[in-house]
């Protein structure tokens, strides 16, 4: 009976995004592997995305468990398990997926109530949460699934609004408030941040909530942006725990790549080290066949060898897109330089394969600490949301990074052919990133350095696995004090 009140139940809830969703159900599963009592409240769908991760981990004994529930689909017009923004093919759709985490907010807040947590870690889209554990008594501790560099950014830029009154939205400014002279046009803000539009006041709710919990959780390491960790936790004036890189913590064995193909891996095993980059632009991006139609001669023209992730909605398009790309596929296929994978790759058994040597990335934040435990240097090209500031820290700060020259903060779906990257831009940033000059190799060296303290960082005795040792205890022992009071 002692042990059994002594255990810390913790109750999280991920958004419906893979961005934020991967790193909060590791992160869960890293509280579970230091025997924590451990319930993710999801959707059927997406419960089944880690249903293999969460059975092993119940094999080998710790206490973690899915609490399902029903996502609103036909209430809002959407197929059958679509109930993740990754499935969204049209702003309509993802408006609809929106709609639906809307509504299931109550049922989320009757489960918390009968699940009696010792705390709730939420993401901190669900900026609501900060209520419901008010009510309970709890503590809640919110996850951003992002830099805490890219925090920073958000919050000076909010506060000073240096990008208004400008002569026009390509002209370049200064960050203030933070310690390295970071510059960026309006152009490479949010969206919401450019025209003051109604998510303006859902992230302003977002932020104020975050100074109500009781802290956050960064996937992050100290080594990585110290000096921003420092400032954020001195600027939001809350505690803070970098926990990270959680996906090397909890997926070393690579057990979700099991059926891996295996053609692919004999292609990278007659590669010499560090000469393939990896191409990947994440879940939620999707490429116009303009932009397909540069990033393949971008690759090819480079001379270098490269695996790129295509997802079928990016190669599908008429009978001449199709041609286009069936005709690039087959000359790959002759000259051995080029490998394409439709749809899903098992990301870190590339990242770790002795040949590959680098990645061109949309510079989402999982990519990113993915690659950097790697020790690989990155070719950045930002999207959308934050992944601009991200630029800003694997180019100007870390200095591990070649931009390709992205210049538009946009959701696909509003890029149009203004916003191309072209071929000689890519080819140009493959040749740096991949090649043998000097300054080539300083940025692989440092990328390696990083690569060594994130590994480190894991580890019993480093920087976040001594963060989460101590957020475990100083949970246990608010239980602890919690229940004292109760008593008396």
């Amino acid at each position: 009976m002692e042990s059994q009140s002594q255990q810390l139940n913790v109750t999280f809830l991920p958004h419906l995004t893979p961005g934020h969703m991967n790193p909060i159900v590791d992160t869960a599963r890293l509280f579970a592997k230091h025997g924590v009592n451990v319930t993710i409240i999801t959707t059927q769908a997406n419960a089944l995305t880690f249903k293999k991760a969460i059975d092993s981990d119940l094999l080998s004994g710790y206490s973690i468990r899915f609490c399902v529930i029903q996502f609103p689909s036909a209430q809002v017009g959407l197929p059958d398990g679509i109930e993740n923004f990754k499935d969204g093919t049209s702003p309509q759709m993802m408006g609809k997926i929106s709609l639906g985490i809307s509504m299931i907010r109550d049922t989320i807040d009757l489960l918390f109530h009968d699940l009696q947590p010792d705390c709730i870690v939420s993401d901190i889209y669900y900026h609501w949460t900060v209520e419901s554990a008010a009510k309970l008594g709890v503590p809640i501790l919110y996850y951003y699934s992002s830099s805490y560099f890219s925090r920073c950014c958000y919050h000076f830029i909010m506060k000073h609004k240096p990008h208004e009154n400008l002569v026009s939205d390509s002209e370049v400014f200064s960050i203030p408030g933070i310690p390295h002279n970071i510059e960026i046009t309006s152009l490479q803000l949010d969206e919401w941040m450019r025209s003051r539009n109604k998510f303006l006041d859902y992230m302003d709710a977002i932020f104020e909530s975050e100074k109500k919990s009781y802290g956050t959780l960064y996937n992050s390491f100290h080594e990585l942006e110290s000096d921003y960790e420092q400032l954020y936790k001195t600027t939001i004036g809350i505690k803070a725990w970098s926990v990270g890189p959680v996906s090397a913590c909890v997926n070393k064995g690579h057990n979700e790549d099991l059926a891996v193909d295996s053609e692919m891996l004999n292609w990278l095993n007659t590669k010499p080290n560090d000469s393939v980059l990896y191409v990947s632009f994440g879940s939620l991006t999707r490429l116009s066949h303009a932009q397909i139609v540069e990033i393949t001669h971008g690759l090819e023209n480079s001379g270098h060898n490269f695996i790129w992730v295509v997802r079928k909605k990016d190669g599908d398009g008429d009978e001449d897109e199709d041609w286009f790309f069936q005709n690039f596929e087959e000359r790959m296929k002759e000259s051995q330089k080029g490998y394409i994978i439709w749809n899903w790759a098992p990301q870190l058994l590339i990242l770790d394969h002795h040949a590959t040597g680098g990645i061109l990335t949309h510079c989402g934040w999982n990519s990113i600490l993915e690659s950097l435990n790697a020790g690989l240097p990155m070719i950045t090209w930002p999207m959308f949301a934050e992944q601009f500031y991200n630029e800003k820290l694997l180019v100007d700060v870390l200095r591990v990074g070649v931009p390709v020259g992205s210049k538009v903060n946009k959701f696909w779906w509003s890029l149009g052919e203004d916003t191309l990257v072209r071929r000689e831009e890519i080819a140009k940033a493959v040749i740096l990133l991949m090649g043998s000059e000097e300054e080539s190799i300083e940025i692989r060296s440092r990328a390696k350095t990083l690569g060594d303290a994130a590994k480190k960082s894991i580890k019993e005795g480093g920087s976040s696995c001594n963060n989460l040792m101590q957020l475990i205890d100083e949970l246990k022992s608010y239980k602890l004090s919690r229940g004292l009071e109760n008593t008396n």
